[in-house]
This record gives structure tokens, sequence and C-alpha cells, in this order.
């Protein structure tokens, strides 16, 4: 059984999966979990881009822990099964015409229930292993964080949290390694597909690699003609040349300054900052890039404070509580302000980014002075500027 809180994430990456495909075909799902109380269900497929994210195609009752679903599909594709009373969902690939379901019910277990098909054994395989790598990395982002954030300084604090984001960068390396080989190596065109979905952070060329040898593996599935035309479509649209945008500040320009609400709600602006050289940090509790900057920024800040520094962190998130939970959690002890509108923020549309983790930093007149530090760069324009910085 797949945690929703947990592995939610899935169902929003594979939005792209299915579509056409020769495998024209009803299936039926037939299930027998023990545990799993008297409620309704629901499957609903993941759906191509330009339609719903999913979409209820059947509904059933759960009787005894047993229910069946009976689906006209016009393809072979991936497919979510969501129980009316349970935090946990299903996920499921009609490459055969009865898909069978059994085991024990386990919400706070991934999908440890047993599957008769060979593309749905492989499936449970690889969720279960995405699963354990994502937790794995967590762990080890908020062991760094915690170095990052408990205040102490020296070669050997430096030492173990270098240590630490050493052993991530190779975790990950070797759980992108991973992926690549489930997308290479995949009897199956929806699981090389999902994996392909789920490895947004692997290497561009590599991703590439491995979508071009989908239409060679499966050169007559019209499920795999779908994905790599959507693919290349999105490829070729990340790789226009932005357009120049008028008015937007760069290195050189004056910061403009804005007001927003602090952690205790009252209004606090940039400006109250003139003076100091401050690093204009823009970020969000749900950005998993941005969680796992924030030991440099914190280590940054922990060296720099007293040499007239200091990080203003403005976040893009819509929930308070989530907000400030990430503040506490990831020792940024800096001042924080937020109008709580997502992507709707003021400051976007400000400063003119399209991505976070974003930052620029300012010198104590208000002057653009860098922008886009991120790691070894950030220590390195800070060591430079507040080396021969003499205060206000």
């Amino acid at each position: 059984m797949l945690k929703f809180k947990a592995m939610a994430v899935i169902s929003i990456m594979v939005a792209t999966l299915s579509c056409n495909s020769k495998n024209a075909t009803e299936f039926t799902v037939n299930a027998n979990l023990k545990g799993l109380n008297d409620q309704n269900a629901y499957i609903e497929e993941i759906h191509f881009t330009g339609k719903a994210m999913t979409e209820v195609l059947d509904t059933t009752a759960v009787k005894n822990g047993q229910f069946n679903f009976n689906v006209k599909a016009s393809h072979e594709g991936l497919y979510r099964i969501r129980f009316e009373k349970e935090n946990a969902f299903l996920f499921v690939v009609n490459d055969e015409p009865l898909v069978k379901i059994d085991g024990n019910f386990n919400p706070n277990q991934i999908q440890t229930e047993n599957f008769n098909t060979p593309a749905n054994q492989e499936l449970k395989k690889f969720i279960q292993e995405l699963s354990n790598r994502s937790m794995a990395l967590d762990s080890m982002a908020r062991k760094t964080q915690a170095l990052a954030g408990s205040g102490l300084e020296g070669h050997v604090m430096d030492s173990l949290i270098q240590v630490a984001q050493k052993e991530q960068e190779q975790y990950k390396n070797e759980s992108d390694a991973y992926l690549l080989n489930v997308a290479n190596t995949s009897k199956d065109p929806i699981v090389s597909m999902f994996a392909i979905t789920v490895g947004g952070g692997i290497n561009k060329d590599a991703i590439k690699n491995a979508v071009g040898g989908l239409t060679k593996r499966f050169p007559d599935n019209t499920t795999v003609t779908g994905f790599v035309k959507e693919f290349n479509g999105m490829l070729t649209q990340q790789e226009k040349p932005p357009a120049p945008a008028a008015g937007i500040p760069d290195v050189g320009s004056m910061a403009p300054d804005f007001t927003m609400n602090d952690v205790d709600g009252k209004p606090f602006s940039l400006s109250q900052l003139k003076g100091k050289y401050v690093l204009v940090d823009f970020w969000a509790s749900w950005c998993g890039p941005c969680r796992g900057e924030n030991p440099n920024v914190v280590k940054a800040y922990n060296k720099y404070k007293d040499k007239n520094f200091t990080v203003l962190g403005v976040s893009l998130d819509e929930e308070k509580s989530k907000w400030l939970e990430a503040i506490q959690e990831d020792h940024l002890t800096w001042k924080h302000i937020s109008d709580l509108k997502g992507w709707s923020s003021a400051a976007v549309s400000l400063y003119g980014f399209d991505g976070i983790p974003y930052n620029v930093l300012i010198d104590p007149q208000g002057k653009i002075i860098a922008k886009e530090l991120r790691e070894d760069a950030l220590e390195e324009m800070l060591s430079k500027t507040l080396g021969t910085a003499s205060g206000k």
C-alpha cells in the first residue's frame, strides 16, 4: 500500500505518462486485501497533459477486504486505486486483462501487496526502492541541516558538514544511476517512463538519452510515441532563450523595495535593512532544492553576521504553519517575511525570477552586486566582499 502523505508527489510527477496505445482493451482488477475496512474504492487514470491530472473511471464497494473494478481502457497506462477512508493508495499497470492483488492491508507500509502481472511486480519493487531512497536522502539532508544550525563554528564543524554533504551527494548520484538503469532496462514501457519522469533532477543529457532509447526498445507502442513527442516538445520549449524582460532588476541596478508581514504578522520592508549587506533569499518550505541549499545559507550567515551582513528570507509559501515549521527545522535565525501568496507573491514579478531558490546580494546603499549565489559561489562572494567591507 502506498502511503499518500509520504508519496503523493509521485502522482503529480507522473501526470504525463498515459496516452494512446495499440493495447486497446478492457481490464479487470480483482483484489482481496485482509484488514481493509468496508468503504468505497475508486480507480483513477493518471492522465496525459492537457486533461485533469486524474479521472475516476470506476467506483466500487469494498466488502470484507474484497473489491473489483471493470475498466474500459484505450491503452496501457498507469492507474491509481484510492480509498474513501484510508490515507493511502495503490498504483497499477494494465499490462494484462486481469490484475490480481492480494495480501495484508497496511496503510503505513509502502505497496507490500502481491500482484500477478510482470509489470505490476516490477512497479511494486521500483516504488519500494524509490521510497527507501527518498527517506534516506531526507535523513541525510536533516543531518546536514542540524550540523549547520548547531551554532558551532571552526574547522572541525566545517569538516563534519562537508563530510555529511559529500555523503548526501554520493547517495544522490547512486539513486540517479538507479533511476536511469530502470528507465533504460525495464521490460515494461510504463515502468520505464515512470522512472524517467521521477528522475527530474538527473543530468538532462542522460534523461534525453533514456527517452530516445524508449522508441528503440518499444518501436510499435504508441504510448511511448506520445510520451516522447510530449517530452521533446517540452524540452524545445525549455531550451528557447528567454525573452528579455524590461525593468527586471539586474546586477548594478538598485534593488526594488517591498513590504510584507513577518512571522509575527507585522509589516517589514527591505529598506529597513539599508546600511547592511543583505542576501535577499527567495525560498519556500515545499521547495526541496531550497531546503537543500539552506545549510549553505546558515553557514554563511553564522560566519559573516558580525561583519555588517544579514539575510532576509522571502517565502513563497501559502500556509503559514508550514513556513514557520521549516524556519525552525532548518535553523534559519534571520528575518523572514512573506505575503503567503505562493507564486502570486509580489516579489516574483518585482524581481523577475521563475524558479527558487533564488537570491540577490545587496550592498549597504541598496544596489544589487550579485545574484543566484548557491553552494560555494555564496561563500566565495561573501569572502571577497566582506573581507574588505568596512561596515556601514
